[in-house]
């Protein structure tokens, strides 16, 4: 093979004369070269030289680690090129040992050359697994190079196509494939680990425990953060032995998925500690310890609201711990948000001796709803301008979606949406809503 066809060839010495500079013009004192016509006898004006543009990039360069003895010397230039193509520089290893000595995060291809071609290929997918990898057959060895392929190099090249266009055409397609399956790879390695976290988030968000309650039960849940199922804000409701349901929601300060994870320890803690029998100002005091010890800082605080359904149904306890008050629509009168001026203060922003809970009774009477809701429905703006819906807003919201006979999950899902057409698109904090309805027919 001759070396023009390795791309070795150098460049023909330049003509005589090529590359000395050309003579300069003559230039008047005035300093302005004269551009009329010469004078008789007087030597031809010479333009001046224009500035070489060179709008041609350098090619681009694969390095290629042959491994093998190579006895027939194919592999002895120093590198491919064909045409204006990339280049194929040419590293050379006779064996696999020496080849992880040259094994360097810069070697984009590697051509193996081996009497054991399918154990060449294995062993370096195990030590260079981001590298593409060709195999040298014989040009009848379809069956070796088609099992080579299948085990993970990316193609092969019979030896008769050794030359300039054939490397290079080999190595090219071979970098591109391994990139294409690298990308690939990580695509689905990806897609897997966010299913997999949408599995692990569906099942922490609660399943409510009110069998034999009598009650209708409805949630809305949206995290603020996108692509996700779980957020700082929690919910939960249980019913106990003695009849009694307890319904809480609260909000961890903060987003992402340290708020999240620390909503759902203090969604367990509050379920395990209510079904063990604990409740009112203790419940929310230990609730407080598993916070101050779980919290990645003492600046992290949560809201809580609970509330004790007598198993009559005809009465409530109320605590706040610094969380909006809930909302109660019964047949009595017009909805209204239940009193708030003796909740507590968040839990984790006063120590134990200093911080102090009420509990708020409340009155319930025939049918009723009781909305609890986190502060990510309120905060919204109005008409995308910088007032907010607040508390008055929302309840005026849901005054009038109730008198067009809404309930149940139609009723949050109606003020949801309203509250994110209000706001002007998507709401950027999280939102939580759970509705217990005492209706006849439940």
């Amino acid at each position: 093979m001759s070396a023009s066809k390795r791309g070795t060839e150098r460049p023909t010495a330049a003509e005589p004369g090529a590359g000395r500079p050309a003579p300069a013009p003559a230039v008047p004192e005035s300093g302005v070269p004269e551009t009329g016509a010469p004078e008789p006898g007087a030597p031809a004006a010479v333009s001046l030289p224009r500035q070489r543009k060179d709008t041609a990039e350098a090619p681009v360069t694969f390095n290629l680690l042959v491994v093998g003895d190579d006895p027939a010397g194919a592999f002895t230039a120093p590198y491919f090129q064909d045409g204006g193509g990339p280049r194929i520089r040419v590293l050379r290893a006779g064996n696999l040992t020496a080849a992880g000595r040259l094994l360097t995060d810069d070697v984009h291809c590697i051509l193996l050359d081996l009497p054991d071609v399918l154990e060449g290929v294995r062993h370096v997918l195990r030590v260079a697994p981001g590298t593409a990898v060709l195999v040298l057959t014989e040009e009848a060895d379809d069956g070796t190079a088609a099992e080579a392929v299948r085990i993970g190099a990316q193609d092969h090249l019979p030896r008769g196509d050794i030359d300039a266009a054939g490397v290079t055409r080999a190595v090219r397609y071979a970098v591109e494939r391994k990139r294409a399956d690298l990308a690939l790879r990580k695509l689905t390695e990806t897609r897997l680990r966010a299913q997999e976290n949408r599995r692990l988030e569906r099942g922490l968000l609660p399943t409510p425990l009110l069998e034999g309650a009598g009650l209708r039960f409805a949630a809305h849940y949206r995290p603020g953060r996108s692509r996700a199922l779980l957020g700082g804000d929690f919910y939960d409701t249980v019913r106990t032995s003695d009849g009694v349901v307890h319904a809480m929601i609260g909000d961890v300060c903060g987003h992402g998925p340290d708020a999240a994870a620390l909503g759902v320890e203090l969604r367990i803690a509050w379920r395990a500690l209510t079904l063990a029998g604990l409740g009112g100002e203790t419940l929310l005091r230990t609730l407080q310890q598993v916070l101050v010890h779980e919290r990645a800082d003492d600046e992290i605080f949560a809201t809580l609201c609970t509330l004790d359904i007598a198993p009559d149904g005809r009465s409530a306890g109320l605590y706040l711990a610094g969380h909006p008050a809930p909302l109660l629509s019964g047949t009595g009168g017009p909805p209204r948000l239940l009193p708030y001026e003796d909740g507590g203060p968040a839990l984790g922003l006063l120590p134990d001796e200093l911080a102090e809970w009420q509990r708020v009774p409340v009155a319930l009477d025939g049918e009723w709803r009781l909305m609890l809701y986190t502060d990510g429905l309120i905060e919204g703006h109005v008409d995308g301008g910088t007032q907010r819906l607040e508390q008055d807003g929302m309840l005026r919201l849901v005054s009038r979606l109730l008198a067009d006979g809404l309930h149940g999950d139609a009723l949050l899902d109606a003020a949801v949406t309203e509250v994110r057409e209000l706001n002007g698109g998507e709401l950027t904090d999280d939102v939580a809503v759970v509705l217990l309805e005492h209706c006849r027919g439940v």
